[in-house]
């Protein structure tokens, strides 16, 4: 067949583009160049988190956010999260879009951070602009600041699992691996370019006074980074709906091409029916009922279904979430809370003493330093990723783990302990242990995961491959959504650990214990795959 059979042999992997009866389908090897276009797209969601995390405390108190709503800015987001991650997922697993199952949820979801980010960057500008009464513009400016802020943490913690989802469907095991590390890479570094440009004065630039104010000039860059990035991303590598009409095919059916349903359409097991160059008559019936199933399952879909389903997802499953949500939550005590330790504990300023004191000109002196610890923790994570690929072959995935938590309890520990600005600048380069540890071992364990099933599956052809509404969407989702709720045990619990405590050096002696708790837990109770 030549080139030809090369062009139909792709053209079937992605018509079968579907979990269930073709997971055993191996997809094609992917260019080094099209997996860091696809990684692009967590170089521009973290560069934009970065910009958040440095501007969004100015930005809410400017536009004179009550204290007593802080609460609900930063628990909305995760709550809608965790509630719709798994349902999402699920939707993504079985749309029949003509573009791919993942990419219109991705390109809604980008949308949706583009506008959060311009309503809480400018809403507050463009409201003073239109509003002249001063009660009216003060409610305005703060309904819209946070519903920017939610509106883009919410599609910003919602992406990263149809983005995890779509490699896994267009990529081959070993590109899934190589996928995962690129994509730990750029969000390194997309996080420290964040971070540093964040640092910068812009008030002071020209830029800054052509465009307004410093929150204008880091709209300008996120938006720019982020439109680009995504673009790239979404045009790295095709993706294909459930069903295909077949094009491209040569009329000559060999035995190595899969037959043609009536319509057009590939019939579910078509890989299977061809063998030896004939069709089995027994399996060609399994497939229509496997095909009869699934357009039931997906008819039937409900949420219902949905959370008895993921009650229902094997141990192995249900413990890697509890290790990611153990991993999250030690991870998000120590960050939310870092740049406060820094100008609270190590260079002992008072954030509540008179802005013009020197008590608070000191703490904003260590908040500033504590900036440069996230983007030392950025690039460190960047610089982890690209050695994991040489250090899983030594200790294997489980190896990966246990040392990213035990890294990280340990350094928090010491930081907490002896409160240093050196020793702790230094110490941030094991956040960026943890940070890539938790962006590429678990995914890389859903994966092991889903192969084994394939193999199974392959194993007992007479078994219903379409019996559960769980796909790779849905499992991605259901390990993303821990995220979100390790963001609302954090918001809850640790607000009422510092009062008790009464300093926030119970924050981090917290994300210490936690990780070390989840050293023992990654090690005795999650399944790793020989």
């Amino acid at each position: 067949m030549g080139g030809n059979g090369g062009q139909a042999g792709r053209h079937i992997y992605e018509s079968l583009a579907h979990d269930g009866p073709f997971d055993s389908v191996e997809p094609p090897k992917r260019p080094t160049s099209r997996l860091i276009m696809h990684s692009l797209a967590m170089f521009g969601r973290e560069f934009c988190y970065a910009v958040e995390a440095a501007y969004v405390t100015p930005v809410l108190l400017s536009v004179g956010l009550p204290s007593s709503l802080y609460s609900i800015v930063w628990f909305l987001s995760p709550i809608l999260g965790f509630l719709l991650q798994p349902v999402v997922g699920s939707a993504s697993d079985h749309c029949r879009s003509r573009w791919g199952r993942r990419r219109p949820y991705i390109l809604t979801l980008g949308v949706m951070m583009l506008v959060g980010m311009a309503l809480y960057l400018n809403g507050a500008t463009v409201v003073a602009a239109l509003i002249a009464n001063p009660r009216r513009k003060l409610v305005w400016a703060i309904s819209v600041t946070m519903i920017g802020v939610v509106l883009f943490d919410f599609a910003a913690d919602f992406i990263d699992g149809p983005i995890k989802a779509y490699l896994f469907d267009v990529c081959s095991h070993q590109d899934k691996e190589k996928g995962l590390h690129y994509h730990a890479l750029f969000t390194g570094f997309g996080g420290a370019l964040g971070y540093l440009l964040g640092a910068i004065d812009w008030a002071h630039l020209e830029l800054g006074r052509l465009l307004g104010t410093e929150f204008q000039v880091m709209f300008f860059f996120s938006a720019l980074v982020l439109t680009l990035c995504f673009i790239v991303h979404l045009c790295s590598i095709s993706e294909a709906p459930l069903t295909d009409v077949a094009k491209g095919i040569p009329p000559q059916q060999t035995p190595q091409d899969p037959p043609l349903s009536s319509d057009g359409m590939y019939e579910y097991g078509s890989i299977e029916k061809v063998k030896n160059g004939y069709v089995n008559p027994e399996l060609a019936m399994q497939g229509a009922k496997n095909k009869n199933h699934a357009e039931q399952t997906r008819r039937a879909m409900t949420l219902k279904s949905l959370l008895r389903a993921l009650v229902s997802m094997p141990p192995h499953y249900r413990y890697l979430c509890i290790s990611h949500l153990i991993g999250w939550t030690a991870f998000l005590s120590n960050m939310l809370f870092f740049t406060d330790f820094m100008g609270q504990i190590v260079y002992r300023g008072d954030p509540y003493s008179a802005h013009n004191s020197t008590e608070f000109l000191i703490y904003e002196r260590g908040v500033e330093v504590g900036c440069w610890g996230l983007c030392i923790n950025s690039v460190f994570s960047s610089l982890y990723s690209y050695f994991q690929k040489v250090l899983v072959s030594y200790i294997g995935l489980k190896g990966l783990y246990f040392t990213g938590y035990l890294l990280f309890g340990l350094g928090t520990g010491f930081i907490g302990l002896f409160p240093n600005v050196y020793s702790t600048l230094v110490l941030c380069s094991l956040f960026g242990v943890m940070s890539s540890t938790l962006y590429t071992v678990p995914f890389n364990l859903i994966t092991e995961y889903h192969r084994e099933e394939e193999k199974e599956r392959q194993q007992a052809p007479g078994g219903d491959p379409d019996n559960s509404v769980r796909g790779k969407g849905m499992d991605c989702a259901t390990l993303t959504c821990m995220v979100q709720l390790a963001q609302i045990l954090v918001g809850g619990g640790l607000g009422f650990l510092v009062n008790t405590a009464g300093t926030v050096v119970i924050v981090v002696i917290t994300a210490s214990a936690v990780a070390l708790i989840g050293c023992c837990f990654v090690a005795l109770f999650v399944r790793y795959v020989d």
